[in-house]
């Protein structure tokens, strides 16, 4: 998984095989994942993370939402819509 960031457990990158999906992060902690849509900033899947990592993790996606946008369309060579 390519990373673009890492913030403290967390590690914030994407699939190479997703470039149709809408734009979203993958989150590695540990044995721990999710996927959060960086559009709408929801958690569209979660194994492992406690209530407060989760919220940790949304907070961290909505403070850093512009960047990993940037890091979506730079790995995947598309532009913003």
């Amino acid at each position: 998984m390519p990373t673009f960031c890492t913030q403290g457990p967390f590690k914030f990158g994407c699939y190479s095989r997703e470039p149709n999906e809408p734009p979203h992060v993958h989150v590695r902690a540990g044995r721990s994942t999710a996927k959060v849509w960086l559009l709408s900033i929801t958690v569209a899947k979660s194994k492992g993370f406690s209530p407060r990592e989760i919220a940790a993790i949304v907070r961290i996606v909505r403070e850093r939402r512009d960047e990993f946008l940037d890091a979506w369309h730079g790995f995947f060579g598309t532009t913003a819509d």
